[in-house]
């Protein structure tokens, strides 16, 4: 059976084996081994899903430069850097404790890797910017790790989280923006009533946002009883009853779905031709996204009707890798639950 890196590998690019680094003459790094230690270093930050396949798809890449776009505590960023010396890592993030978590576990790296405070959508700014760390290398692959870091939901002072009470704040860099508390204060029932629609609530998004509007919730536990008051509870799903809200709101807040065309756009532009894109995501909404953007992407555009061929000459950009997304496997989520809902789509880019 070929393996993911295998099956992905562009047939114009001579193929790299994955290699194994030697930090010192006593001790090699394989794949396996890096990711072992890295499960060993995770404390305040998640530990990443779907390393594995990451890792073996992005260490056959050629030399040249990686945009971890989503960087949070660097799991994706270490894996990598530990066992293709070809590789550097650019990595964004927003939040300043991923940032100075991030920094910390890159170090043994030294310019090998670099962390830049920004967004996903501002990395085409970050690459100029960083100019002299790119080098003139092209960027050879892109990987965005989307959604909240379990370090963000266990920080209640963050107010992530209905596991704890505390300011309804949301942002992903607390020093900018506006917080959840100040968004509802300002917010359209209605408008509000269709963005928990999108992220799932049915029946009762009316009632929900009525509900919320109404009480204007400071809190995480404010939020939670708005919610509660307008939900029956014979009809409440498994779980939290807030949760969909919460997520919605945490969107909102930051600005997530327009944050993901810009940053998709943005890598698409930004890596070389034959170089990866690679996303996760994990919740409905963000994966029809960049499974829509991918298509797109990969038809050029084309409208024409399948069954009279295209006469548009609309030109693909990318190959998609396949069209159902690559899961974790069960090995894996028996020991990171957060893996459970993982999706992992990627794309090639081709020349045009």
């Amino acid at each position: 059976m070929t393996s993911l890196s295998e099956q992905y590998r562009p047939r114009t690019t001579r193929s790299l084996a994955i290699v194994t680094a030697m930090r010192d003459s006593s001790s090699a790094f394989s794949p396996v081994v890096a990711i072992e230690r890295l499960r060993m270093a995770q404390d305040r930050f998640h530990e990443p899903v779907l390393t594995s396949e990451i890792v073996e798809l992005f260490s056959s890449l050629p030399a040249g430069v990686v945009v971890d776009a989503t960087l949070g505590g660097a799991g994706h960023a270490a894996a990598i850097l530990s066992v293709a010396p070809q590789l550097r890592v650019l990595g964004i993030d927003r939040d300043p404790d991923a940032i100075e978590e991030a920094s910390n576990r890159l170090a043994p790296f030294a310019s090998r890797a670099l962390v830049a405070k920004a967004t996903f959508a501002e990395l085409d700014e970050i690459l100029e910017r960083e100019v002299s760390f790119v080098n003139g290398d092209p960027v050879v692959g892109v990987l965005m790790d989307l959604g909240v870091s379990s370090h963000q939901l266990d920080e209640a002072s963050r107010g992530f989280s209905f596991r704890a009470d505390a300011p309804l704040d949301m942002r992903m860099d607390p020093t900018s923006g506006e917080s959840a508390a100040d968004y509802l204060s300002h917010v359209d029932v209605h408008e509000f009533a269709r963005l928990l629609r999108n992220h799932g609530e049915g029946r009762f998004a009316g009632s929900i946002a009525k509900s919320v509007i109404d009480r204007q919730p400071r809190t995480t536990s404010e939020l939670s009883e708005a919610v509660e008051r307008a939900v029956p509870m014979a009809a409440r799903r498994r779980g939290h009853v807030a949760t969909r809200v919460f997520q919605a709101l945490r969107v909102a807040v930051n600005g997530e779905e327009e944050q993901l065309v810009d940053g998709l756009n943005a890598a698409l532009d930004a890596v070389s031709v034959g170089g990866l894109v690679a996303v996760i995501s994990y919740h409905s909404g963000e994966d029809r996204v960049v499974k829509s953007f991918f298509a797109d992407q990969q038809s050029g555009g084309c409208r024409c009707s399948p069954e009279l061929g295209c006469v548009c000459g609309a030109v693909s950009r990318v190959h998609v890798f396949k069209a159902s997304a690559q899961l974790a496997s069960v090995g894996e989520i028996s020991g990171n639950p957060r893996a459970r809902s993982a999706r992992l789509r990627i794309a090639r880019k081709v020349a045009s």
